[in-house]
């Protein structure tokens, strides 16, 4: 429902109606710092800074800041050059703080072995974050969970003695050596020390299962300890995976330091339920959220920015990650997430806010590829609608420091205009205010689908307001606030932000396109008034001065004297619009710019303010910053500019959008068969022998087996291959080959060289979506004949299960467990192999253990040419490994950021999979009759966008339909003019033969 003027203005002289909201007064005690403006925006200055807190919010130099939070992991953007982009949008987006996990996989290839360098280098990301302006919470595990392989732990962790997650002493001993190497360059970074900008710290992830283990409570204290020992001296926590008060203060012993650890908890409530309370609103106590710990700030450390999806689809009905950004959508944000500010939330981390990839390896089984989340930043890291709410949210947050210091204030009677109701109507109504400045903020909540607008008596105001909620949607409105040098008395509209740029103040205020609303601000005697654009109908009356306006575009109002000396403009913007509106913060001042779909930064030089940013349509450029600006450059150019009577300069020619880009066609395919190792001739001599008889794995050994756990013997990821001889199958009927993998595993197996055939674990159902090892028995039949015999096994092995219970269950087997024959008990003795040495610039997580990998066919330098040419669509059948290699040049303009999907497309009753390599890089796994992805992001520096590609298909197929690939294509996924210089990720990688 979009109002009129007409039913807007006759709504306004109606009375409220409906029902006092209910619930406690809260009591809170004194606040430590009073409100004030929020700290400068934060970098590597080298100098020394306080990082405290008190119950209402963080502290930064005595000065309250609201840490609004989005969720990255560099590790799923394998390209360092784009770390800048996503954090310079965030940034731009309204962010000023990053919530970033370390992987403890990606780094250590083996015991004592630490890596940070390359797409690696937790250094440079620190050092980008801190010069894009951003506050870092880090979170370096030692598990993480995040959907990775093993929740982080490193592959050669799964077979090593002791149990994880525990005090037990051979684990704390690795967990030592990673907190050291981490912490190392932790410290260097901190925002106490003037290095870097990590304000906080995370101590584990989700421990929930073990608060009242002795075990438990020593490993955390243990943690404790170490941490400090290493430097870190900001104020640490651990977030509840639920809201049980797990591991608040007090519950663990943290060596007598107090006031230095904060309580945290996760949500990922459910779209279709009304937002939870948890804090000020809530339940209260120990399960209430931040009411287990009401001496510290409400902490989220992770609240649901969206929700991943499993292979096959099953958790959005095959429509993958669009389907979890619909469902979780820009008005979802606004409800759940001003929820959460009502509720006392001051640090608010988004999980995710870019997702990114989980390339090579590194997915656990409950996931596949794409880790997109259904992001505001989508994995192709292009903006999305969800941005919008973050955008104003955070926007308001930095410029109203009254946000940072709330207290519960008396509830409020909301009615609707049919007369129900407020509650009737689905309305909740939240009301806060600041106890230093007096400001109210009304927070309404539609839970209906249906628009209603209700009669909201905000506080100070003598008649109750007209107030548009859209249905399944919020808005945040306040009264007497102070915009500068004026005050709002009250806005149907919500405020995204103020600043002072020149001798004006300028107030931002947002809504829905075409949505009716009332803004009064307070003024001694009647003001002159200039509608500068847009229609805006004022009046003056009771020391106010009243406008309505009909939300569209920009509506630009110039409000001059009224016993304030500065002029005061106010900015009324629709959503879309609002998005367009972009403040940054220099040295100098504030500089506010209208127009351009990215703001990336912001600086004066004398009387030129030099711009940089990003345009897909053409786009105006208009910007208000301080006293002697008179030139506008942008992307380092300058252009023409002329003053306006809005106070700002204005470009004089628009800015141009992004050129068009042109992408090869995929050909001259070369292809080559593979699977060698299961030929009865094949040489295994090199490969290791499986005689092992005990393993620290939680699958037990078979009685009478040898050890065949692919972990025991140092093969941790992707594919492995076991080749068994014997001398006489006997009577033998059948064989059995029982085997352990993760989510959509496979086993192959052929004897003396023929195809036995393929058993692969089934698709996940909605019961089974989060189960991450599967394990199954194949049985095929086997001729009798006397002599020597060959018993060849491929097993897709996937990832190793995360361990979010610390049962230990990343050391759940991976690969053959048992071999049986029926009718038959031939002695076997088995040879095992695996994955090459880690690639010493792509990381242990990049290949497997399949012939070409071993042999280098996925690296550009191979040489390819006496491998046969081919066409797509291919329709070849049988069973086992087929590589096909094709090259293309690229030639995108260096001022455009492009980014480029590949996309494979077939019949999807065809059983093959892919894994797909871009110039060596692994970018991921393709199951043509599973799904649900079909596209995979290429990220820039791994592609060269002006340059040579090579790009390489290791193709799988279990013989029973005829395998592709069909359709290969590249696809243009978005693109800007502008983006950041992109160097190329070094790759010269290496083949390692066995």
């Amino acid at each position: 429902m979009v109002l009129s003027r007409r039913t807007f203005s006759a709504l306004a002289g109606t009375t409220a109606l409906g029902l006092t909201l209910s619930g406690s007064d809260g009591a809170f005690a004194r606040a430590t710092a009073p409100t004030g403006p929020a700290p400068n925006p934060p970098g590597a200055d080298g100098t020394r800074h306080t990082v405290g807190f008190d119950k209402y919010s963080m502290l930064v130099d005595g000065r309250r800041v609201v840490l609004w939070s989005g969720e990255v992991h560099p590790f799923r953007l394998p390209s360092p050059s784009l770390w800048r982009d996503v954090l310079e949008k965030l940034r731009a987006h309204g962010y000023n703080t990053i919530s970033v996990y370390v992987s403890w996989n990606y780094h250590s290839p083996a015991p004592g072995q630490y890596d940070f360098t390359g797409v690696r280098d937790l250094d440079l990301f620190l050092r980008t974050a801190a010069e894009t302006g951003l506050y870092v919470i880090l979170r370096p595990g030692p598990y993480i969970n995040a959907e990775v392989d093993a929740g982080g732990f490193p592959g050669w962790l799964t077979a090593t003695r002791g149990t994880a997650r525990t005090s037990d002493p051979t684990y704390l001993s690795y967990v030592d050596e990673w907190l050291t190497a981490v912490n190392r360059i932790a410290a260097r970074h901190l925002y106490t020390h003037g290095g870097g900008t990590i304000v906080l710290y995370q101590l584990e992830n989700e421990y929930a299962n073990n608060v009242t283990s002795p075990r438990g409570r020593d490993y955390m204290a243990h943690l404790y300890a170490k941490v400090r020992a290493d430097g870190i001296d900001v104020p640490l926590f651990h977030n509840d995976k639920g809201r049980n008060g797990y591991w608040a203060p007090g519950t663990f012993d943290t060596g007598g330091e107090s006031g230095r650890y904060l309580y945290g908890f996760d949500g990922y409530p459910s779209p279709v339920a009304p937002p939870p309370d948890w804090g000020y609103f809530g339940i209260g106590g120990t399960k209430g959220g931040s009411t287990a710990s009401p001496e510290t700030p409400g902490l989220l450390a992770e609240f649901g920015g969206g929700w991943f999806d499993p292979w096959g689809g099953v958790e959005f009905d095959g429509k993958g990650y669009a389907e979890s950004a619909r469902t979780r959508d820009a008005a979802y944000e606004r409800r759940f997430y001003l929820t959460n500010l009502a509720n006392g939330i001051k640090v608010h981390n988004v999980y995710m806010t870019f997702g990114g990839t989980s390339w090579g390896w590194l997915p656990a089984p409950v996931v596949y590829t794409s880790y997109d989340y259904g992001a505001a930043l989508d994995e192709a890291r292009r903006p999305t609608p969800k941005l919008v709410p973050m955008h104003q949210l955070g926007q308001l947050l930095h410029s109203v420091p009254d946000l940072a210091k709330l207290d519960r204030a008396a509830d409020v009677q909301v009615g609707a205009r049919d007369g129900t109701s407020g509650a009737d109507a689905g309305i909740t109504a939240y009301h806060l205010v600041n106890p230093d400045t007096k400001a109210h903020f009304h927070i309404l909540r539609n839970d209906r689908a249906d628009d209603v607008l209700a009669a909201v008596p905000l506080a100070g105001v003598n008649v109750p307001v007209p107030v548009l909620v859209p249905g399944l949607d919020a808005r945040l409105l306040a009264t007497g606030l102070p915009l500068g040098r004026r005050t709002l008395r009250y806005s149907s509209a919500q405020p995204m932000l103020w600043l002072t740029a020149g001798r004006q103040d300028i107030a931002v205020f947002t809504g829905r396109k075409g949505e009716a609303t009332r803004t009064a601000v307070e003024c001694a005697s009647e003001p002159t008034v200039t509608v500068l654009e847009g229609k805006a109908d004022h009046a003056y009356a009771s020391g106010a001065l009243r406008f309505d306006v009909e939300l569209g575009g920009l509506t630009r109002v110039l409000v001059e004297g009224g016993g304030t000396d500065a002029p005061l403009l106010l900015l009324l913007a629709d959503d879309e619009t609002s998005v367009r509106l972009w403040r940054y913060d220099t040295p100098s001042g504030p500089v506010l710019v209208y127009g351009p779909a990215l703001l990336r930064t912001a600086a004066l030089c004398d009387t030129t303010v030099h711009l940089t940013g990003d345009t897909v349509e053409e786009a105006d450029l208009e910007v208000w910053g301080p006293r002697g600006m008179s030139e506008v450059a942008w992307n380092q150019g300058t252009l023409r500019a002329r003053a306006t009577a809005s106070g700002s300069l204005r470009a004089e020619q628009r800015l141009p959008g992004v050129a068009a880009v042109h992408l090869p066609a995929l050909g001259n395919w070369r292809f080559h068969a593979e699977n060698p190792e299961s030929d009865a001739e094949f040489d295994d001599s090199a490969w290791k022998v499986a005689d092992r008889t005990s393993s620290y794995s939680t699958t037990p050994v078979p009685v009478g087996q040898p050890v065949l756990f692919a972990d025991d013997y140092g093969f941790h990821y992707g594919d492995v291959w076991y080749r068994g001889r014997f001398t006489d199958v006997g009577a033998a009927e059948s064989v059995s080959l029982s085997y352990v993998t993760g989510t959509q595993g496979l086993l192959m197996a052929w004897l003396d060289g023929k195809p036995l055939g393929t058993h692969r674990m089934p698709v996940p159902d909605k019961s089974t979506v989060r189960k991450g090892t599967w394990s199954a028995t194949a049985t095929f039949p086997v001729r009798h004949a006397n002599g020597p015999h060959v018993l060849s096994v491929l097993v897709r092995r996937m990832q190793h299960d995360m361990d979010g219970a610390a049962k230990d269950t990343h050391k759940a087997a991976r690969g053959l467990t048992a071999v049986t024959f029926a009718g038959a008990s031939p002695a076997v003795t088995w040879r095992i192999q695996g994955e090459a040495a880690p690639d010493p610039v792509r990381g242990p997580l990049n290949h497997g253990g399949l012939y070409g990998e071993r042999q280098g066919w996925h690296l550009p330098e191979f040489a390819d040419s006496g491998w046969k040419v081919v066409d797509f669509p291919r329709a070849a059948r049988g069973q086992g490994v087929a590589w096909y290699r094709t090259g293309f040049r690229l030639a995108i303009d260096p001022g455009v950021d492009a980014s480029i999907g590949l996309t494979l497309t077939d019949d999807p009753a065809r059983a093959y999979r892919v894994q797909i390599f871009l110039n060596g890089w692994n970018m991921g796994q393709y199951i043509n009759d599973v799904g649900p992805q079909h596209t995979f992001v290429l990220p820039g520096g791994i592609l060269r966008t002006r340059g040579a590609n090579t790009l390489a298909l290791a193709v799988l197929s279990d013989g029973t339909t005829p395998a592709g690939p069909g359709e290969v294509k590249l696809t243009l996924m978005g693109s800007a003019a502008g983006g950041v210089p992109v160097t190329p990720v070094d790759s010269p990688g290496r083949a390692h033969a066995r």
